[in-house]
């Protein structure tokens, strides 16, 4: 596999060091990406998402949802039972290992709620973008220019029409 020298976008740009700490971070993965247990994610509105896990043999006790800033980590660990130990299987498809799942979430995308039913662990997400970050609409005044005081370097004032 390739390695890429990201430092030259360090060096000439500025806020975008997010952007290629995730490239970075996906470049130097490992190659086999862990696939139990498998997962979908769908969009279902412009800024909403659902996360869907297979998660059979656990119960919703068994398994753990944190969110901490821009990282969600889903994890599952199958509690000790001793009506499990005394089972015989002669074929075990089912797989109930212990899992960890690792997901990057952009700015301000928050987890709304999560439910577990028939075997399938929902994940709702949805982008809250704060009032102060939305882009807001600056209305330009109609009708006869207005006046502003222009102050020069020797401190004498002069009108000035825009």
């Amino acid at each position: 596999m390739r390695n890429f020298d990201l430092a030259p976008l360090y060096r000439a740009s500025v806020g975008f060091d997010q952007i290629a700490d995730l490239m970075d971070r996906m470049l130097t993965q490992d190659v086999s990406q862990p696939s139990y247990p498998p997962f979908n994610i769908e969009k279902t509105a412009e800024d909403g998402w659902r996360i869907s896990i297979a998660v059979a043999g656990f119960a919703s006790d068994d398994i753990t949802i944190e969110q901490t800033e821009n990282a969600l980590v889903i994890s599952g660990r199958k509690s000790d039972s001793t009506a499990e130990s005394d089972k015989t299987y002669l074929h075990r498809g089912i797989a109930t290992r212990a899992f960890e799942r690792r997901f990057h979430l952009a700015d301000h995308v928050k987890v709304t709620g999560a439910s577990h039913e028939n075997g399938m662990l929902h994940i709702d997400l949805v982008r809250e973008v704060p009032e102060a970050l939305k882009p807001r609409r600056i209305e330009i005044a109609k009708g006869a220019p207005q006046t502003h005081k222009a102050i020069e370097a020797d401190a004498t004032a002069e009108t000035v029409e825009v």
